[in-house]
């Protein structure tokens, strides 16, 4: 799975060992919530939770990491059984750390981003995928574009893309 300027690159779940998923922007709108007392809420689709259960149905371990610090995410990472890496300033060093102990390859890792804080480590997994609101700098990076949005359908879409492929 290398990088090249092919952005119809195909996605088969036999090269893939590990998705990383951002938040923020990947799994929600990029929007946020916030109330007088302080406290933080986002809208996220069901249908990237049906497309976690089914990625991991096929074998491939996920995770979500992200730089927030906010117990919204952690909470969402629970219902979706899902490792979280958070408060995370240097995601590229954290995704090379997270592999190496992992025993992951970082060539058939895929990472979902959506803004510049994506760019290094999009730069070193296999393949990088973008929701199509990202900002320019990741979807000119990115092997895969998808139709959806920011927190409506990116993780179900990749799924039916991983599917696809395997057919």
């Amino acid at each position: 799975m290398s990088k090249n300027s092919d952005k119809q690159q195909k996605l088969n779940a036999k090269d893939i060992q590990l998705i990383v998923y951002d938040f923020d922007g990947v799994m929600t709108n990029n929007r946020v919530i916030v109330s007088e007392d302080g406290k933080e809420s986002v809208i996220v689709n069901r249908a990237d939770g049906l497309g976690v259960s089914c990625i991991r149905k096929l074998g491939i371990h996920q995770l979500i990491m992200t730089t927030e610090t906010n117990p919204v995410v952690r909470t969402r990472a629970k219902k979706l059984k899902l490792e979280v890496i958070d408060s995370c300033k240097d995601k590229r060093k954290a995704l090379q750390d997270y592999c190496s102990k992992g025993g992951y390859d970082l060539a058939r890792v895929v990472f979902v981003g959506n803004d510049i804080n994506d760019l290094e480590v999009m730069e070193i997994a296999g393949f990088s995928v973008a929701p199509s609101d990202a900002s320019q700098e990741i979807l000119s990076l990115a092997n895969l574009v998808t139709n959806a949005r920011g927190g409506h359908g990116v993780v179900r879409e990749l799924l039916d893309c991983i599917v696809k492929n395997n057919g």
